[in-house]
């Protein structure tokens, strides 16, 4: 039996972000790769695994393709914003295994530049066929089917809307110790109420910004790492979970399927979720970080809204720092963010986070495990990934 191989994060990049009306998808995610490319001092002849969803008709040939790559490892896995950290745990498995020896992740979208062009409208749909026909005549949009769980949730456990203010408010202060995040003003609790209701109980700040903007990652095998100009983030242990395809089918409103995801990861990763420095959680609406809080072993579950008050998310505030970039609901969210949520997380494991960057302890030091945990649809599936410092 072949032994496997360790596997770590080597390279990641952001490529232009937040209003970028001048460049294609296609471009972004070639800027993306560029910078990861470079961020890890690897050559791109290196470069035999490729990972891309949601552009093109046959997204990892087409953009590979425009990239300049001929991978012999592809994955195009489409599971909405919960694709990316799939993607990561398929290309680990892949590179223990001796499939690959080092995959590139790429994302890029122009979602608001389209909208604002009218290339496209600002309501998501997903089609009529299958499961989605017994809704959609109903005018179940996208937000409102999380809308709608956010409801349970407080019925069912006294969660208040303030409570999930308080994710939104939080998301806000972290992005104001980030450069390039979108909007950094911070926001008051009173402020995210008086907003316009988009889907009752959440009003506009509940809701993730829209923007331009694009990423990627570079897992390589171990033995890469010495050849690389950053310290390695290794990938500890991942899991991945799909729960329902349409609202009728979901057992309980109130658990996601990080609750399976999460454990698998942490089982896997042979650590538990209180030894987490910080949680990268996606963030499309406040209640998404809520129970995803819960549902990774944070706090209890229904314990979800008394966990986020009291500044307990914020980078700094003597809890668990949530979202360390400003999340979806502040820094970007140009569509499928799941990749966002591994670059930051191995941003802060290298110590490279700034004014935000993550401290332990009473000695400052850097964090040493981090979470990333992407939701795709409407809590259809999930995909959590650990990392850790090398």
């Amino acid at each position: 039996m072949v032994a496997r191989r360790k596997v770590a994060v080597v390279g990641v990049a952001l490529s232009d972000c937040g209003r970028v009306a001048d460049a294609t998808p296609y471009a972004l995610h070639a800027q993306a790769a560029r910078r990861a490319l470079a961020d890890a001092g690897l050559d791109r002849s290196l470069v035999d695994g490729f990972a891309s969803a949601g552009l093109g008709t046959l997204a990892p040939v087409e953009v590979a393709e425009y990239l300049g790559l001929r991978p012999t490892w592809v994955d195009s896995t489409s599971v909405g914003g919960s694709t990316w950290e799939v993607m990561a745990a398929h290309a680990a498995d892949a590179i223990a295994a001796g499939h690959a020896r080092v995959v590139l992740l790429a994302y890029g979208s122009t979602a608001r530049a389209d909208v604002r062009a009218g290339r496209r409208t600002g309501t998501l749909s997903f089609g009529t066929r299958g499961p989605l026909q017994f809704e959609v005549p109903y005018g179940h949009t996208l937000i409102a089917k999380y809308a709608m769980a956010a409801r349970r949730h407080m019925i069912e456990f006294g969660t208040t809307i303030e409570q999930l203010a308080e994710v939104a408010v939080q998301a806000r202060a972290n992005a104001a110790l980030n450069p390039e995040a979108m909007f950094r003003t911070p926001v008051t609790v009173d402020e995210v109420l008086a907003g316009p209701v988009i889907a009752d109980p959440f009003t506009k700040l509940h809701c993730c910004v829209r923007s331009d903007g694009g990423a990627a990652v570079l897992l390589a095998a171990e033995e890469y790492v010495p050849d690389c100009r950053t310290p390695p983030v290794w990938v500890l242990g991942s899991g991945e979970h799909v729960s329902h395809a349409a609202m009728s089918g979901w057992a309980d409103f109130t658990v996601s399927p990080a609750a399976v995801s999460g454990r698998l990861a942490f089982e896997r990763a042979g650590v538990r979720p209180d030894e987490m420095d910080f949680a990268e959680i996606y963030d499309a609406f406040t209640y998404m970080t809520l129970v995803t809080l819960e549902d990774l072993g944070f706090c209890g579950k229904g314990e979800g809204g008394a966990f986020v008050e009291k500044g307990r998310l914020r980078v700094g505030g003597g809890g668990l720092p949530v979202n360390t970039d400003g999340g979806g609901l502040s820094a970007q969210h140009p569509g499928m963010r799941g990749l966002f949520l591994l670059v930051e997380a191995v941003r802060q494991l290298r110590g490279e986070a700034g004014e935000r960057q993550v401290r332990r302890g009473a000695d400052g030091a850097l964090p040493r495990l981090g979470v990333a945990s992407g939701t795709g649809g409407w809590f259809c599936s999930s995909g959590t990934v650990v990392l850790g410092a090398g």
